[in-house]
């Protein structure tokens, strides 16, 4: 297993909604550490790993959301680590601006480098407030992405496909379009909160439904039924992985303290002994596989499926590093 990228995080800043499907599993409590103390230690660490082990990639990040009360100056740290998200921002759970505050928020934006936004809809507009749990959530991303498309932004809006939504996405795939976002299907993760839409999984049967332009827009090389998965048994090597380094009150002082080499041999011993543990994909498929299945999943998400069925019916508790709450990895 080769270690080729590091995200470096502090889940410090929050977020205006409170989705159904989040990666974070955001309940309105921040878990990381300060905003200045992980700058000050990123800065070292970035330092550090361009003189010694340039081979990684990095990223930084700081939230459940990207409305940082600094994010202009936080913005121009992102660029200097090369984080993707300093030129690329995502849009989601952001506050609410209108009118001439909305478009002043666009320019400084453009003007800092950020040339590209992204959102997430969920469904037409009660659905998605519902789902978001924010009413005017669907009214006021909307309203930026336009704006920004006329500021010359790059914009893109995926959807996340389920039962109750599906019947939803023609319509919304065009209202997006014509706004001018590049649209994209996507299925929900398994991680987080996503867990919970296990009764909601998008399946063929909906897939049968959606017009063939849309289906387009759903990656079939990415996202397959369950049966396809198992009957095929054509998984995708993983031999990389990204490291999650997750600072929070409780452990920076450790940070702080370690070496940083120390530090990325941790995670790294986190990662294995956590695999070590748990059957390949290629052997819970035998086990657990249902040949007939028709909930659609990628890859990683259906390994994280059978996981979570093992550990529960071997009775065994793992320090999870698929919770990208704290420090973890992402094999791929």
């Amino acid at each position: 297993m080769k270690t080729t990228s590091i995200l470096l995080q502090t889940l410090c800043v929050p977020c205006a909604c409170r989705c159904r499907y989040c990666l974070l599993s955001w309940d309105g409590r921040c878990v990381g550490a300060d905003y200045d103390r992980s700058e000050a230690y990123t800065r070292r660490f970035y330092a550090w790993l361009r003189e010694n082990r340039p081979d990684l990639s990095f990223s930084f990040s700081f939230g459940y959301s990207m409305e940082h009360p600094h994010l202009l100056s936080a913005l121009k740290f992102l660029q200097q680590t090369n984080s993707p998200t300093g030129r690329f921002l995502q849009c989601d759970g952001m506050a609410f601006r209108e009118g001439a505050e909305l478009t002043d928020f666009l320019q400084a934006l453009r003007a800092a480098g950020v040339d590209s936004l992204n959102f997430t809809f969920y469904g037409l507009e009660a659905y998605h407030d519902r789902f978001a749990a924010r009413p005017g959530d669907f009214a006021h991303m909307l309203m930026m992405l336009a704006e920004a498309k006329k500021l010359g932004f790059s914009v893109s809006a995926g959807i996340p496909l389920n039962k109750e939504n599906a019947s939803q996405a023609e319509a919304l795939a065009a209202l997006l379009t014509s706004n001018g976002a590049a649209v994209r299907l996507i299925i929900p993760h398994g991680e987080g909160r996503g867990r919970f839409l296990e009764p909601i999984r998008f399946s063929l049967a909906e897939y049968e439904q959606l017009s063939p332009v849309l289906r387009e827009q759903l990656n079939r090389s990415v996202y397959r039924p369950e049966g396809d998965w198992v009957r095929e048994r054509a998984f995708r090597q993983t031999p990389n992985r990204l490291l999650i380094l997750s600072l929070t009150p409780e452990n920076i002082d450790w940070f702080e303290a370690s070496p940083f080499d120390a530090v990325i041999s941790h995670a790294e011993d986190l990662d294995e002994a956590y695999y070590a543990a748990i059957p390949s994909l290629e052997e819970l498929t035998g086990r657990y596989g249902d040949p007939d299945g028709q909930g659609f999943f990628q890859q990683r998400d259906l390994f994280h499926f059978y996981q979570r069925r093992f550990l529960q019916e071997a009775g065994r508790s793992l320090y999870d590093v698929t919770d990208e709450r704290q420090t973890g990895s992402r094999r791929y």
